[in-house]
């Protein structure tokens, strides 16, 4: 009943039905609605302040707070963004973030990686050549990435590349009903690995841009959508 509670009051906040601001429904009526006791629905609160979702007083009861203050990196946040929004929305969004973070980490990775980190992402490629599915094609898609980030060496950027797999696996999903996903794929990726493979930090930064517009291109032709736009498009092409 604890996680059902979490779950519930924060997808009403993150789909906005409670908005900043709103006050959470009094405790009674939570454990009426929940029949639950007041110390079970207090825990699930705890769990949602450290969200950053609610501010919770003595006698004030517990307040949704602006968006800008939600740990949207955290798991369960993260998930509950990618429920309640629109696919375009959400695909549109996660771009955007993509666009900013990995050719950057690549670009670092190819400077800085150790050999045995170049070897996991290859070795990540290589499941990825390996999968007989456009399913099976999806932990190894999801490692290659996150290998990406932990080569750079860094523990914030890792994180950061860590917690973006949940949405980057969503991503991946629907990116795979195209037709052509797999054969489109991996000529991508290999790019990328030959980049890092050779140490060419414009390389990387280059193939990472050309593998993130072409998915671009997937995921609207999924989406039946005209072509998602990123607001870097661009600036980050010329400067490519």
């Amino acid at each position: 009943m604890h996680g059902r509670i979490v779950r519930d009051l924060g997808m009403r906040i993150v789909s906005g039905e409670l908005k900043p601001g709103d006050r959470l429904p009094s405790e009674a009526s939570l454990c009426a609605d929940y029949d639950v006791s007041r110390p079970v629905l207090r825990e699930a609160t705890r769990v949602l302040v450290a969200k950053g979702l609610v501010l919770s007083r003595q006698r004030a009861g517990a307040t949704v707070r602006a968006q800008s203050d939600w740990h949207l990196l955290d798991p369960d946040v993260l998930y509950w963004l990618i429920q309640s929004k629109p696919q375009g929305e959400f695909v549109e969004t996660l771009l955007t973030v993509r666009r900013i973070f990995e050719p950057a980490a690549a670009a670092l990775a190819a400077q800085v990686a150790s050999d045995a980190a170049i070897d996991g992402i290859a070795s990540a490629y290589a499941a990825m050549e390996a999968a007989p599915t456009p399913e099976a094609l999806l932990e190894p898609d999801l490692a290659f990435h996150r290998r990406i980030a932990e080569a750079t060496g860094n523990a914030l950027l890792a994180y950061i590349g860590n917690m973006l797999s949940l949405a980057l696996r969503e991503s991946i999903k629907l990116s795979s009903q195209h037709p052509d996903t797999h054969a489109l794929s991996l000529p991508r990726h290999k790019a990328i690995l030959t980049a890092l493979q050779h140490r060419d930090p414009l390389g990387a930064r280059q193939a990472t841009l050309v593998q993130l517009d072409e998915t671009r291109g997937d995921l609207s032709v999924v989406l039946e959508v005209p072509c998602i736009q990123g607001g870097l498009e661009n600036s980050e092409s010329q400067a490519g």
